[in-house]
């Protein structure tokens, strides 16, 4: 299993406050109708559930990242699924995105239990943080240009709030788009011509190494364009550069 090297932690007051900040910052996200199409999505979802999940009580409502606020490691997706994050109310959890996700982070040392299935399930992620760059469940998993930009303050805001983080693995190429322009959003340089998005590509943007990796989504893994030990490589090299910086 690979694991973060032994790091000093920052001072608790360091600890606190970006803990502090991050709670504030999801409140502001948890409160969001930016996108009436995604409002009225999410909400409609929650109302007409499968059969399998009638009688929950859904989300329903804009997603924050989850995870230590003294993370070497950011992982950025697309964005909640209608009956995953947008059912528990947590990135990648109650899918089967998520079930490969939090396996993987398990593997690799990251999170203390291989599943995630709702919020307060006692799941924690140690020197990992997870979040996307649209924060409401989108119709057909396609935000709209102008949905993403109405989302992407609050990626390029966890990030600088993401004080320790280095690294940063984008799921599929909506999430590479998405942290590129939010870094520069940052004000932080990115290549040009701009960096293509791969399986395995890596890239410098602003103060992060830029790791691409296929999405987990189902159509990916049960097709086997991504298999566990391509997910597990990428995190494992995620890990050995946030490790060393």
């Amino acid at each position: 299993m690979i694991q973060f090297r032994p790091m000093r932690k920052p001072p608790k007051s360091e600890r606190s406050g970006q803990s502090s900040a991050l709670a504030k910052l999801a409140a502001e996200v948890h409160a969001c109708r930016r996108c009436p199409r995604l409002v009225e999505w999410r909400q409609a979802c929650a109302a007409d559930p499968p059969r399998r999940f009638r009688g929950e009580d859904y989300w329903a409502r804009p997603l924050a990242g989850f995870g230590d606020p003294g993370a070497r490691l950011a992982i950025v997706g697309l964005a909640p699924a209608a009956h995953g994050g947008n059912r528990t109310g947590r990135m990648f959890t109650g899918d089967r995105s998520g079930d490969w996700l939090y396996a993987a982070l398990h593997r690799a040392g990251c999170a203390s239990r291989p599943e995630s299935e709702r919020r307060g399930d006692g799941l924690r992620l140690s020197g990992a943080y997870v979040t996307a760059v649209v924060r409401c469940a989108p119709p057909a998993n396609k935000p709209s240009p102008a949905e993403r930009d109405n989302c992407l303050p609050y990626l390029a805001r966890e990030l600088a709030l993401l004080e320790r983080s280095r690294v940063i693995v984008a799921l599929g190429g909506f999430a590479w788009d998405g942290v590129l322009r939010a870094v520069r959003e940052l004000g932080g340089e990115t290549p040009r011509p701009r960096p293509r998005f791969g399986h395995g590509a890596e890239a410098r943007a602003g103060r992060w190494a830029l790791l691409g990796c296929y999405h987990p989504s189902q159509q990916n893994t049960s097709t086997g364009r991504l298999t566990e030990p391509m997910l597990d490589e990428v995190l494992a090299r995620a890990v050995a550069l946030g490790s060393r910086r």
